[in-house]
């Protein structure tokens, strides 16, 4: 709208000077409130002027806004009241009309104005129309509305984290802005603490603590009360220099305002925007009347905090036994009153009231006549004449609650110092629960009372007591009629096995918490010293609010069943010792025969001088020997007592080594796939002879396994057996070592595999193969500390798997091959003494170590040859027996005679691996084992070896 001068308006040609000049202000003022919107209209509401401050603050333009009606920028909710026409009425009859309320601007936003309407009025003081004026006090309104806010919310919050994030939370929603916090300085004065910050959604919280000297150049100015205002930190040159990281904690833009309190820096309000962002006064007002009101919030409740600990302190000392009582008094439960000697109450605890229902008011100052069960008042007489003359009483009586109901109270009541101290405690609810408790198992217990050894028991879980029949109680050894009242749990089980009651509880505190069935089988020791097991079974039961009431079950005596199961454990024990020993007969009664009948007819041959046929019965007799010596290692395997001589050993390496040997055992129709070996292969300490005569037994019977052909596959694996999965392998959890033999064959049935393991069992024709070639790998494997598995379906082949535990050192490297070569002879004066009890033994090893040219002295026991050890004469070397007779072993004696001979070496020979020797699978060093039996070369090459290594 063009602005109109004095010389052009028409009323200034009309008017005098004065008026003219009036005219003049008048348009001066109309046109220079460029923020205040001033519109004026007629008597019919239609407007006749429009400053540009009403274009500012409206958006309508002059133009648009003239002739229109002056409510169209009024809220739809407002037109529909019509109130423009009211505070056009309210204007003429008094004077002026107040006008606060929402508009509509021109883009249709909201905007909140703050006016008065006033009335116009012509010469003759009759109103000609109206002047309406308008402020836009939308920020004022919204501040003033936080602030309302942050004062209810300060009032409300539970501590000054809370109250922080109060403040912080009103500045981030009101301003629009990224985040906001209140932060408190430290004693030392080196931080400001951030106890709780406000972040808007995707926006990190800064740091709890933030250090003074982080706020750089402007830290003075708010040491001094200025507020610090930064429109955008890459053009400040305050902030240039830290802009990038005032950035990545979303500050491209911030207001810093401190708290001053007696001339020190105390606190600090900031608030966050990561966009640039022009602060106006009115935000620095703002957020320092947030600041200042949230300080003093904080502080009041610091203070108030203090004069509240004092005074509780204070309150505590003078009145801690009173408060005490007061509480208990209070919150108990149980009823408690105080009484006359003849029964009037002088006071009683609001548990009366929750319970009955009746006010102190209307118990106080009367007797309990009036609340008693007309049945009961008789059996109150005596009691009250014994309260009066100074006796205790205890008893159960039914007392009136305002419902009309009755409800049973179990009375205990003692008289002292001219008052009776009562305590009642309502038992309604747990007197019907017994009898329906009771009720409930009647037709259980009788139909279980025709069978012997099954009884029935029901625990309440909020008496904690035990309620059961005859049977029960006769099972765990408990009286029957205390049974059936009812017992404490802990009298209940006070017969279960001390080392049965920790699972016990613990099933029954969890069956508690989980619900479901529990079934457990514990021992009962019965007052007479019998121990009897019984199988209990039973139902956790629940009410609506989710907590448990009662477990109902019953118990099962299983000591019959358990000595049954034993008889048959041990019937199972003999039935398997007497088909081992009978086998052993079979196979040595064999062996023995080809032994025998070929030393009778060497001596005849010799006797007829016909010795070309002498080697003939000597191989004879030696095959049927090594045969007996390989069914004896056999047998050891199977029960673990096999002379071990573990080593750590690769397996890959060992299998490679043995590829050959295997596809000469199983022959051509098999295929033999290459090995699938794990890559970083762990090592395992194992006798690697022993494991090769597995694998290889492994191998064959997978080719029996295929007698039209197939393919034969190994692995090797590194296996980390968790708890489920050693239990299931009937391991210790750990690392182990695999190594598995497939083969596309017959498979075996469940059967089968259930005694694949069991001495003799074979599935082969009568007289191919002995039945101890599994039992052999499965002793083998447990004594190297290790497990055997077999997995098999019919028709789709096996797969057996040892697995050993890994070793934690380096695999051995390989041996160098063996030359073979004479036997060594001895060099001058080599002595070896030899300790052992069997003569024979000892005069074929002494008459070995004579042909070679070595000294032998002979000991029968081990006190006997520890004094050779213990004397000048030379010892090069130990070969002694394990099992010795007088009292001393041959381990013992090695290890005294290195007490004066530390350097001396040490052989063994066994045909049984004693404790004594091996320690947890171990020998000293320069100690070693042979196996009983051996050969003559193999006795020299080693004792030559043994010596020469000294």
């Amino acid at each position: 709208m063009p602005e109109p001068t004095p010389a052009s308006s028409p009323e200034s040609e009309r008017s005098s000077p004065a008026s003219a000049q009036a005219e003049w202000r008048y348009r001066a003022i109309f046109n220079g409130a460029a923020n205040i919107a001033i519109i004026t209209m007629d008597l019919g509401g239609r407007i006749t002027d429009w400053n540009p401050g009403a274009n500012r603050v409206l958006g309508w333009t002059y133009d648009e806004a003239l002739g229109r009606p002056a409510d169209f920028f009024l809220m739809p909710e407002d037109k529909a009241i019509h109130r423009l026409a009211a505070k056009m009425e309210v204007a003429v009859l008094h004077g002026r009309a107040l006008n606060e309320h929402w508009h509509v601007r021109r883009d249709a936003s909201r905007f909140w104005a703050s006016g008065e309407l006033i009335p116009l009025r012509n010469e003759d003081g009759e109103a000609a129309g109206f002047a309406m004026i308008l402020r836009d006090r939308t920020a004022a309104r919204r501040d003033a509305e936080a602030l309302r806010e942050l004062g209810d919310r300060l009032g409300r919050a539970d501590g000054i984290p809370e109250m922080s994030f109060v403040a912080a939370d009103v500045i981030g929603r009101t301003l629009g802005i990224s985040s906001a916090g209140y932060g408190v300085m430290t004693d030392d004065g080196q931080y400001f603490a951030m106890e709780r910050d406000w972040t808007a959604s995707g926006i990190a919280s800064l740091p709890a603590k933030m250090k003074v000297e982080d706020y750089g150049s402007y830290y003075d100015q708010l040491r001094l009360g200025d507020a610090v205002a930064i429109s955008d930190v890459r053009l400040d040159p305050r902030t240039i220099a830290s802009a990038s990281a005032l950035e990545s904690v979303s500050a491209r833009s911030f207001i810093n305002v401190p708290i001053i309190e007696n001339g020190r820096l105390v606190a600090l309000i900031y608030a966050l925007s990561a966009e640039p962002r022009a602060w106006s006064a009115a935000d620095i007002a703002f957020i320092r009347a947030v600041a200042e009101r949230t300080h003093a919030a904080v502080e009041r409740r610091r203070a108030e905090r203090k004069v509240q600990n004092l005074a509780a302190s204070l309150e505590k000392q003078v009145a801690e036994r009173t408060r005490e009582r007061d509480r208990i008094w209070q919150v108990n439960q149980d009823m408690l009153g105080v009484a006359t000697p003849d029964g009037v109450w002088l006071s009683v605890n609001p548990a009366w009231t929750r319970t009955l229902g009746w006010l102190p008011d209307q118990i106080i100052g009367r007797t309990s006549e009036w609340l008693e069960h007309p049945e009961d008042r008789e059996k109150s007489r005596p009691e009250l004449q014994s309260m009066a003359g100074g006796s205790a009483v205890a008893c159960e009586r039914r007392f009136l609650a305002t419902n009309g109901d009755f409800r049973l109270l179990s009375w205990t009541a003692v008289p002292l110092e001219g008052s009776v101290y009562c305590v009642l405690r309502d038992v309604t609810e747990e007197r019907q629960r017994e009898k329906d408790l009771r009720d409930a198992n009647d037709f259980t217990r009788l139909a279980l009372s025709a069978v012997g050894g099954v009884g029935v028991w029901t625990y309440d879980v909020a008496g904690d007591r035990f309620f059961c029949d005859a049977a029960i109680a006769a099972l765990y050894g408990l009286n029957a009629e205390e049974a059936a009242a009812g017992m404490k749990r802990e009298r209940f089980l006070a017969n279960v096995h001390q080392d049965d009651k920790p699972k016990l509880r613990m099933t029954m505190a969890g069956n508690s918490l989980r619900g479901g069935d529990l079934e457990l089988e514990y021992r009962i020791r019965h007052p007479d010293g019998s121990v009897h097991w019984v199988l209990s079974r039973g139902h956790t039961y629940f009410d609506d609010a989710g907590k448990a009431t009662r477990q109902t079950g019953v118990g099962i005596e299983t000591t019959s069943q358990r000595i049954l199961e034993e008889q048959l454990r041990q019937a199972q024990k003999m039935e398997a010792v007497g088909q081992l020993t009978g086998g052993l007969a079979h196979d040595f009664n064999n062996l023995l025969a080809g032994i025998l009948g070929s030393l009778e007819l060497l001596r005849a041959r010799l006797a007829q001088g016909r010795i070309k046929e002498l080697d003939r019965y000597i191989n004879a007799a030696e095959g049927a020997s090594k045969r007996a010596a390989s069914l004896t290692h056999r047998l050891l395997a199977f029960s673990r007592q096999q002379t071990l001589d573990p080593r750590p050993t690769n397996i890959n390496r060992l299998v490679v080594g043995m590829e050959e040997l295997i596809r000469r055992a199983i022959g051509p129709a098999i295929v033999m796939e290459p090995l699938i070996a794990a890559g970083g292969l762990w090592t395992t300490f194992v006798d690697a002879g022993q494991l090769e005569n597995a694998l290889l037994n492994l191998c064959i019977n997978a080719r029996d396994a295929m007698p039209t052909g197939g393919k034969l596959t190994l692995e090797t694996g590194n296996r980390w057996l968790d708890v489920q999965a050693a239990r299931e392998r009937d391991l210790p959890p750990g690392q182990y070592v695999s190594l598995c033999v497939s083969d596309t064959g017959t498979g075996m049935t469940p059967d089968v595999i259930a005694k694949a393991f069991d001495p003799f069992f074979t599935t082969k024709p009568i007289g191919q193969g002995t039945g101890l070639g599994l039992s052999m790998i499965y002793g083998f494997a447990r004594q190297s500390g290790g497990q055997v598995r077999i997995y098999s379906e019919v028709g789709a082949g096996t797969m057996v798997c040892i697995y050993l535990p890994r070793y934690t050192g380096e695999a051995d490297r390989e041996d160098s091959p063996i030359e073979f070569c004479d036997t060594p002879r001895a060099q001058f004066g080599e002595t070896v003494l030899v300790i052992d009890d069997d003569p024979t033994v000892r005069m074929l090893v002494t008459e070995v170590l004579e042909d070679l040219g070595y000294v032998a002295i002979e000991a029968s026991d081990g006190p006997t040859g520890l004094q050779i050890l213990q004397s000048d004469v030379r010892i090069d070397l130990l070969v002694s027996d394990v099992g010795l007779p007088g009292g001393m072993n041959g381990r013992q004696v090695a290890d005294l005679a290195r007490i004066h001979r530390p350097e001396l070496n040490i052989l063994f020979i066994t045909g049984y691996a004693e404790n004594a020797v091996v320690s947890h699978g171990h020998l000293d060093r320069g100690m070693h084992i042979l196996t009983k039996p051996f050969t003559v070369d193999g006795l020299a090459n080693r004792i030559k070896d043994l010596i020469g290594a000294q």
